[in-house]
């Protein structure tokens, strides 16, 4: 079985305008004026294009090392995290969005140089903050993971959950009421750098047999990028304060259902083959590394995909249907990498084939 450092380290190494309903003002009555750290890997896009949308001023600061010619037309402060906020001095905004804060001393750092700068810190934290997630159905009140050694820089699969939770407490340390902090469980959609999700619409795109894993019903619990960035600018419009879970909702989506939504976004020409958990166990297929999203509803990760959402949803996150997640996705990949790209996570096709006639040569001998 996949133990705590596989889970959360598989997507470690590689970091609803319909419900934009609210009231859009800064602090004289028009646009906010937002400041991202980060803002061009994957999720900060997503932030710039909905705050845009919306009208708002956003103004960027990073190193200019990922994607520098994404926004070319936005104000970006070149910096670094590590000793490098002079660029930040002296300006003002409304809120912060922080996308790229994992060590707690960079993430306090920032903080307190922002603190007479912007009126609302928005931490972008994980649901991997939990110290289990075993049980379904956990909401914020659950308790946080604990490091053994709190002043620990490395950041693994042991580690990224509590010090991500350890970046929320410097937040509110500085910020209290004044902080958001928001933990989405599994993002997903285009642009995604770690092919978790994107494992599935593109392997059924690719036809054949597939692979399908357990029996269908072990639950399935996404946020699509573009729900999430509207969402985080609809926080900042109400303004929204506290603690928020942010994914999918609970026991709309299970592994059957994902893989039907890909094959009919497809086209149909692939077929499933399922296998139970203990075969594929026998077989040495893992969850989530092997067969992505896939976590059995039993074990030590039942409760990863049945989180409680029902804060976040009271205060106006919305999922869009996983086919039109499922179809970006696809679109997506194509465009920039072409089908045939090697996939980033997954069974290879020939891990997959052989695994295939294992099981057929078990089924036979059966």
């Amino acid at each position: 079985m996949v133990n705590r450092r596989q889970f959360i380290g598989a997507g470690v190494g590689l970091a609803v305008a319909s419900a934009l309903a609210g009231r859009v003002s800064g602090g004289d009555g028009g646009p906010l004026r937002i400041l991202i750290l980060g803002g061009t890997s994957f999720l900060g896009p997503q932030i710039v294009n909905a705050a845009r949308a919306r009208g708002h001023a956003v103004t960027l600061f990073n190193r200019g090392k990922t994607n520098p010619g994404l926004f070319p037309d936005l104000e970006t402060i070149i910096g670094d995290r590590d000793g490098g906020l002079a660029g930040l001095a002296r300006r003002r905004w409304d809120a912060v969005v922080d996308t790229s804060g994992y060590l707690p001393r960079l993430v306090g750092d920032s903080a307190r140089a922002l603190v007479d700068a912007v009126e609302r810190y928005l931490f972008i934290s994980t649901i991997s903050v939990y110290g289990s997630l075993a049980v379904a159905g956990i909401d914020e009140s659950a308790p946080l993971g604990r490091l053994e050694n709190p002043d620990t820089e490395a950041v693994d699969g042991e580690t990224y959950g509590p010090l991500k939770a350890l970046c929320e407490q410097a937040v509110n340390v500085v910020y209290g009421e004044r902080a958001t902090i928001i933990r989405p469980g599994l993002i997903v959609g285009p642009g995604d750098p770690t092919d978790r999700f994107t494992y599935w619409p593109v392997r059924l795109a690719r036809g054949g047999r597939v692979l399908a894993p357990g029996d269908g019903l072990d639950p399935v619990q996404v946020i699509d990028v573009r729900d999430l960035g509207a969402w985080i600018v609809l926080c900042l419009e109400q303004p929204v304060a506290g603690v928020y879970n942010a994914n999918g909702p609970r026991g709309a989506l299970d592994m059957r259902g994902l893989l039907s939504a890909c094959q009919a976004v497809a086209g149909g020409s692939a077929t499933l083959r399922w296998a139970d958990q203990q075969a594929l166990a026998e077989l040495g297929v893992e969850p989530w590394s092997d067969m992505p999203v896939w976590v059995p509803r039993d074990g030590e990760f039942a409760g990863v995909a049945d989180v409680s959402v029902a804060r976040a949803e009271a205060r106006g996150l919305r999922a869009r249907p996983v086919a039109d997640t499922v179809r970006a996705t696809l679109d997506w990949f194509v465009d920039s990498r072409g089908l045939d790209d090697p996939l980033r996570t997954g069974l290879s096709p020939e891990r997959e084939a052989e695994v295939l006639a294992q099981l057929g040569a078990m089924s036979r001998s059966g």
